[in-house]
């Protein structure tokens, strides 16, 4: 029988196997808390060889664990058992040509976010998938994932904004879905199956996404709310006063601002009022004739004569609206700054939201007096990052991470919410899966990954449990 090695060796060539220290980057997840050194990283250059490694690996009983940009935060991404390969997607990075009387692009699955957007802005065009992390996370990954972002509310999750794949199989096989249309209903739509999948049910090596015309005007504002619930309420107001102009309704809490102006000097403030609970508003139009500052303006006086809004600024300039937004993506920064914390990526019905961080911060009173609570995220479509810091005076959660965990998943599931809203469950979430979900829904997905992966190849111990 074929060394395995030499047989990706001769698939891929010099430039497309690492092993030994050269695998090194590539072992660890983000959080490092994740990953065993592989039998080695094969880096294929087009979809002809990610089918061959597959087949190699499946012919020689080696697991393959698909890599985007490895941004994620559940470790799902980097191997768990050492008779594993790692397939990374960054040498396929090619972008087509926007069709920009169809709305689409197609891309490889290695493509970096932030360098789509770069490509499209010329065109006018844009795809509408903002997170801090668009700077490495790569096309494949934000699909394995479902990746959501800032205006998931109003464009949708990844799945929404993917009109066709092309995926590798377990087998070898490659499906062609490349198909530009929205809508598609013969049969089954497998192009949704795989948004989520993290690579257990195949590996993505294309994708046709769905663009839309950029913005030609903005309006933005920072305002300071009286409390999460004022929040909620006005962000409902806003809904259905800016309708489809909204583009962008974030919240943080003055725990994670104060944080963020501790240890990023170059940011600043610019309101004369502090507050709990801030407001990011953000109004987008592909026409100039839409009076943006009017009815933001309109919006942020009603709110202030409801007691909802106790300040609040319109940005005078791009340089002020850049600094606004600074001050939300920042946050997972300066808390990281600060020292050891623990992240929680929660979702709840939006009208939930205040109602959940108030039950929240009660539990994890009671599992850790005096641990600092920031909750920050996307109002629009209730998704809560949920981060803890040590007490004033400690270094550590004194060992009860996994009870901050689960006493936040439960409270989630029973608000109608999720415990899982933008990572997926990786390696870090099955068990709590298994806890809050009913057996029913965690035994059809069992099934379907044995449908498409019977011998259990494809990310073994990511989202669900080995069906073997």
């Amino acid at each position: 029988m074929t060394d395995p090695i030499v047989a990706l060796r001769g698939i891929l060539g010099p430039k497309g196997w690492l092993s030994g220290d050269d695998a090194q980057p590539y072992q660890r997840d983000w959080l490092n808390r994740y990953g065993v050194r592989p039998v080695g990283v094969a880096r294929p250059a087009n979809t002809a060889e990610v089918a061959a490694v597959v087949k190699a690996c499946r012919q020689a009983g080696l697991a393959v664990v698909p890599q985007g940009g490895n941004t994620g935060l559940c470790g799902g991404a980097v191997a768990e058992q050492p008779d594993a390969v790692i397939v990374s997607l960054s040498r396929m990075t090619a972008i087509g040509e926007p069709d920009p009387e169809s709305g689409s692009i197609a891309v490889e699955a290695g493509v970096v976010l932030a360098a789509l957007h770069e490509a499209l802005e010329p065109h006018g065009l844009m795809f509408p998938v903002h997170l801090g992390a668009e700077g490495s996370a790569r096309i494949g990954g934000l699909i394995g994932t479902n990746a959501g972002g800032s205006q998931a509310f109003r464009f949708g999750m990844m799945q929404d904004l993917v009109l066709g794949l092309e995926v590798v199989m377990a087998d070898g096989t490659v499906w062609d879905g490349m198909r530009a249309v929205q809508k598609d209903n013969a049969g089954y739509q497998l192009r949704k199956l795989f948004c989520g999948s993290e690579g257990t049910l195949g590996i993505v090596t294309q994708a046709i996404l769905r663009l839309y015309p950029s913005p030609k005007q903005r309006a933005s504002a920072l305002l300071v709310m009286s409390d999460f619930a004022a929040a909620v309420s006005f962000g409902a107001f806003l809904r259905g006063e800016a309708g489809e102009f909204l583009a962008g309704l974030e919240f943080f809490s003055d725990v994670g601002l104060t944080l963020a102006l501790k240890h990023l000097p170059d940011l600043a403030y610019q309101l004369e009022t502090r507050g709990d609970v801030y407001l990011l508003v953000e109004m987008a139009s592909g026409s100039t004739r839409v009076p943006l500052d009017d009815i933001l303006g309109s919006a942020l006086e009603w709110g202030m004569e409801q007691g909802l809004v106790v300040d609040g600024a319109l940005a005078n300039s791009g340089a002020q609206r850049a600094q606004f937004w600074r001050l939300r993506e920042e946050q997972p920064e300066g808390q990281r700054l600060q020292g050891e914390q623990l992240k929680h990526d929660i979702s709840v019905p939006p009208g939930a939201i205040a109602r959940f961080i108030e039950a929240g911060a009660k539990l994890c009173h009671e599992i850790l007096p005096g641990v600092r609570i920031n909750p920050f995220g996307h109002l629009g479509d209730g998704n809560i990052h949920y981060n803890l810091s040590p007490p004033e005076g400690r270094a550590d959660f004194d060992g009860k991470a996994a009870a901050f965990a689960e006493a936040l998943a439960a409270s989630a599931t029973d608000m109608g919410g999720s415990f899982a809203a933008e990572h997926g469950l990786g390696r870090a979430k099955i068990a709590m899966a298994d806890r809050n979900r009913s057996p029913v829904e965690r035994e059809l997905m069992v099934r379907l990954k044995d449908a498409f992966d019977p011998s259990g190849m494809m990310n073994p111990g990511v989202s669900v449990r080995s069906p073997l």
